[in-house]
Formats: structure tokens, sequence, C-alpha cells
């Protein structure tokens, strides 16, 4: 049976990328819940609109409501704010909040906090207070806050005295002026750090990252800092680190949050999606991760391009849960892959164990033509055994299925929410 898990907000950037990576999966059922309508109204299928904002005294009850109508098993909350109220109440709720504990999300939430939790470990920038500044520039930004909102680089003292009379509780901090870089995180319920991945923001709208790619050298220095923040928070699931280097060219922390970055869709496409990680542990089921060995990079507009470093010329595929979901919805995100490979000459191979008669349903469904090949396995058959060539790429929704091939073909393997990259 599926779970059901209630997104808010569901138009934020999390939010949508949490539906880009969860909303082909079999197991779960999303609804998505905002307090003004905007774009999640139109991404989400099952949406539920004016809900009460979280200063409102009206939200929880209204949450709770949502909950007990719609059978919600967890709740995803989308906004770093959001993510303190909900978890502080989860009790109340009387289902799972999808993120780290509370003691954890209310540190990540106060920049300030962060620093004091972890200026013995890492490197943290210096802070100054208002009286004290006499050198410039610094750099001023809320204490809590979210993206760039309210941030600002301060060359003088009038823009300190103007900055301060409109942000009195920002903080203070050392400028700096270099390399700006997010890891992305994943622990899980044990505690173990299973994945960490730097990338470079070398392009930043808004605060969030809109192109971006995977740092493949020094990784050590990045190594050191994420396993003392995982050694000293109590993390669990999808969480990130932001940091920049100083004048002396260090890393120095910017910020830790208790949630998935925006931009972590990079590295979906290779292959570790980060919410599907989290729903999953959430539940107390054990995951794997495959990463996938290929150069990559995202650059972010109104949609997601990726260019993918990979040249093959035979796609090998699943049928059931893959190309068709469920019993008659066709996965035309795929199957427009699929005409893409036919436009391109590239050999495409059905690998199925379909319980039917497949070429029935294929013809039922009209896709009898898309193959050259179609290998109808027994149950007990590894599709990994009918792969005979290694210039191939291999889809499949099956973790298992991936593995396999992953292990004993080495050749890159895609689970259904990554075909969005080869399109």
């Amino acid at each position: 049976m599926k779970k059901n898990i209630l997104v808010f907000p569901c138009g934020s950037e999390i939010a949508l990328e949490f539906y880009r990576s969860v909303h082909f999966s079999p197991h779960f059922r999303l609804i998505g819940a905002n307090s003004i309508d905007d774009h999640g109204r139109f991404v989400y299928d099952e949406y539920v609109g004016t809900v009460p904002f979280i200063t409102s005294s009206d939200f929880i009850p209204v949450i709770n409501g949502i909950v007990q109508k719609y059978k919600i098993d967890a709740i995803f909350p989308a906004m770093d704010s959001v993510i303190s109220i909900l978890k502080n109440n989860e009790n109340i709720l009387g289902c799972k909040v999808i993120c780290s504990p509370v003691e954890t999300v209310d540190i990540c939430l106060s920049k300030y906090r962060t620093y004091m939790a972890l200026n013995a470990y890492i490197l943290t920038p210096r802070l100054y207070t208002y009286n004290e500044i006499d050198t410039f520039p610094i750099f001023a930004k809320p204490d809590v806050g979210y993206g760039s909102r309210g941030t600002k680089l301060i060359k003088n003292q009038k823009a300190l005295e103007d900055y301060h009379e409109d942000y009195p509780d920002s903080l203070y901090c050392e400028y700096l002026p270099f390399d700006e870089y997010t890891v992305d995180c994943f622990t899980n319920r044990k505690g173990e750090l299973l994945f960490w991945a730097p990338r470079e923001r070398r392009r930043v709208m808004n605060g969030i990252s809109v192109n971006t790619v995977p740092v493949r050298e020094g990784l050590d220095e990045f190594e050191v800092i994420v396993e003392k923040i995982n050694a000293n928070m109590r993390f669990r699931g999808a969480w990130f680190v932001q940091l920049k280097r100083n004048k002396s060219g260090e890393l120095c922390l910017l910020e830790v949050a208790s949630r998935f970055g925006g931009s972590s869709s990079l590295f979906r496409l290779k292959g570790v999606n980060f919410a599907l990680l989290s729903l999953y542990d959430a539940f107390d089921i054990d995951v794997g991760i495959i990463e996938n060995d290929y150069s990559l990079e995202l650059d972010r507009s109104l949609t997601n391009v990726y260019r993918i470093a990979l040249h093959y010329d035979e796609v090998f595929v699943d049928f059931d849960d893959c190309i068709l979901l469920g019993k008659s919805q066709i996965n035309i995100q795929l199957v427009s892959f699929l005409y893409k490979c036919i436009n391109n000459k590239i050999k495409i191979t059905l690998l199925t164990r379909h319980s039917d008669n497949i070429y029935k349903t294929l013809e039922n469904n009209r896709l009898l033509q898309v193959f050259d090949r179609v290998i109808h396995l027994k149950p007990e058959e590894k599709k990994s055994d009918y792969i005979d060539n290694l210039n191939s790429i291999f889809i499949d929704d099956s973790y298992q299925e991936r593995h396999d091939v992953s292990v004993y073909k080495q050749i890159p393997v895609f689970s259904i929410d990554m075909v969005e990259g080869l399109i």
C-alpha cells in the first residue's frame, strides 16, 4: 500500500524537486498544500489550498485536519521555518515529519546557533558586534532566513548604518571573497553518513545555485568538514553544508540546513535521490546508493537542463512500473526518451518478466514497434545475464535490478526519475 506524503509548502523550489524525485515511485502518494497558490498548484495532482500561514494559531489544527482527512503517513516540510514548526509539533500531528531531530532542526534554523555549535570543530566566520566594526567590507545577514533575503555586502560606514536601521538583529560576519560550495549529504537513522559530495555554486540567483557542477579534486578538505559536522550534530535524512573560501583560501562555514538543497538534483541525475532516500529511511527501510561516474553540469532557469558526458548505442529497459505505470498508464517521459533513441539510431531492448503475454500488452498499448528486441525472462532469471552490449545503459525502477547490473556489467544504470536527464 502506498504511503501518503503531505508536502508543504508545495510550490517552493525544494517541494518542486521533491515532486520530481518521488512522483514516479509506486510506493508513495503525494499531496501538496499551500497557504498561497503558486506553481505547486499546477504540479501536484492532489492539492490543498488556503492553509493558514505558519504564524497563525490555526496552522497546526488545519494541518492536523489535512493529516486526518487524507490519512497522511508523513509530512515533508519544504521550507526552513516550516521544518522547525512542524517538527516541534510532530506529536500533535500524529504522523512523521521527515527531517532531522528537533534539536538539530532548531540549531540549523539559526546561523548564530549553528556557528556556536560547530566553531570548536570547523572554521566558522568571525562575527562582529555592530559597534566594533571599523573595517570594510563585511557581510551582513539575518540570523534566521533563507536564500539571499536580507543579505548585503557592506562597504562603508553609511551603508552599515542604513542596513542596521532596517535589520537591527542581523549577524555581521567577515567577508569571504572566494569560491562558494554546497556539500550535499545523507545520514541514515543509525547516524551513518552514507553519502556526501561537494558541488561548486558557479552562478547564484536569489540565493539559489542556478549553475553548479560536482567538485572532483581536493575532496579531502570537504570530507573532514562534513565528518566533523555529522559527528557533532544529529542528522537523519538529507542535509547540506554551505561553504565559502576566505581570504586565505580556507573553507569556512556559511550555513548548515536539515533538508536537501534545491540544486541537489545534480546528484539525483547521478543516481542519488535525496528525497526517496529520506522517505525510505523515515520508514526505517535500509537504503543503498549507486552513484554513476560521469561528468555532469546543471544549469537552471525555469526548467532543468542536464549535460551528461555519456555515449551509448543501446538501451536496455524494463516494462512494468517503468514503461507501464500501474495497469494502464504509459510513462510518457520514458517513451519520449525511447523515441529520441529511435531518432538517433540507438537500439532498444526490452527486458521484462511481465506476467501476461508481453506482445499482446505491447500491442494493446501501441508500443509493439518501439523495440528492436523483446526478451521475456522467467521469474528466476537475472536481467544482467541478458545484457550483451557493454556500450549501453540500463533503465529499471527496481534498485535490486540496477544494483545487479551495475555490479556485474559496470554500465550506467538509471531509475525512472533520472530519465529526464536523458531527454
